[in-house]
């Protein structure tokens, strides 16, 4: 008997695929590599061919002038320090809202509405927030300035962006308020998506709304606040946009100047050096890694490690214990 001719569907995927899989390629993975080729080479501008890139005789010469770059320390130090007081205030009060809207400690009436007013912010372009917060704190005229004059008296206007630290305070909060109702959303998705019988269970013990937050919901929300804190951390080490556009030159003493932005500065703000802001980029994006792994690592869940260990030593011990019977 002739066996039956099967109808394969399997290269309509492929077929379907490489619009993605092309456009992949030449615009994010190309990019990604020749900017890792350029950071070992003396590549001097993109007139240049690829075959005339010089290989430095130190391959690592251009990490090593950019490490010890006062500038890019202070970019990378500004990073940190803006993340750090943008993420801690955000993660807190992201999760009180997420709280709040699951039902677990009060019931609110017209969730819906609020949830759209937190997360609008998210929605806005860094541009236009730049402006509006610009014009806030506006020199020599703006709110700011007089709420300084009407209620306080002040007859000379403040130039806020002269203060490094009200410059770095304004950047965090405007990175905090764009982001608190994104990571809201994530959040409350995560509670949503645990099994009702748990808190079921716990009003039958008599558990208070606090009681099955920090014992039931808090443990279970591991894997969503991994994912959080990652890409909270990739974002704040990325960032750019409302610290290049709010403050001109950075602000007093390169205040508000982040990695990103140094980067810019290296590659295309008159500078040219390309191979340094490779260089630099690659030194962030290791940072990055490193970081995330420290998350990953610090974030697990220790008794499931364990758990996971046993099981394998369980194994290992019966593959053994089978060879000796053999």
């Amino acid at each position: 008997m002739k066996k039956k001719k099967t109808l394969s569907y399997a290269k309509y995927g492929y077929i379907f695929s490489l619009p993605f899989v092309i456009t992949f390629c030449l615009f994010t993975l190309y990019p990604v590599v020749f900017t890792i080729i350029i950071g070992f080479t003396d590549f001097k501008g993109l007139g240049a061919k690829i075959s005339t890139m010089h290989f430095l005789a130190e391959p690592f010469k251009n990490y090593s002038t950019i490490l010890s770059n006062a500038t890019f320390q202070k970019a990378l130090s500004n990073t940190f320090l803006m993340w750090g007081m943008n993420f801690a205030p955000q993660i807190l009060l992201a999760l009180v809202l997420a709280a709040w809207f699951s039902g677990m400690l009060i019931k609110v009436k017209g969730q819906g509405f609020f949830k759209v007013v937190f997360y609008m912010p998210n929605i806005i372009t860094a541009a236009t927030v730049a402006v509006l917060f610009g014009s806030i704190f506006g020199y020599p005229m703006g709110p700011m300035n007089d709420i300084l004059r009407s209620w306080f008296g002040r007859s000379e206007p403040y130039e806020f962006f002269r203060n490094p630290w009200i410059a770095r305070g304004v950047v965090a909060f405007i990175q905090f308020w764009m982001w608190y109702g994104y990571t809201m959303i994530v959040l409350i998705s995560g509670i949503l998506g645990m099994n009702p019988e748990w808190f079921e269970a716990a009003d039958i013990d008599g558990a208070t709304g606090l009681q099955k937050f920090m014992y039931i919901t808090l443990p279970n929300l591991r894997s969503i606040l991994i994912y959080t804190l990652v890409t909270s951390l990739i974002g704040g080490l990325q960032m750019f946009d409302i610290p290049k556009l709010l403050v001109t030159q950075s602000g007093p003493d390169n205040a508000t100047l982040t990695a990103s932005v140094f980067i810019q500065n290296q590659a295309f703000a008159g500078s040219y050096l390309y191979t340094r802001a490779s260089a630099a980029s690659m030194i962030l994006f290791v940072i990055i890694c490193i970081l995330s792994a420290i998350v990953f690592y610090l974030m697990q869940d220790k008794y499931e490690v364990a758990e996971k260990k046993q099981l394998k030593a369980a194994a290992k011990a019966a593959k053994k214990a089978r060879k000796g019977a053999n």
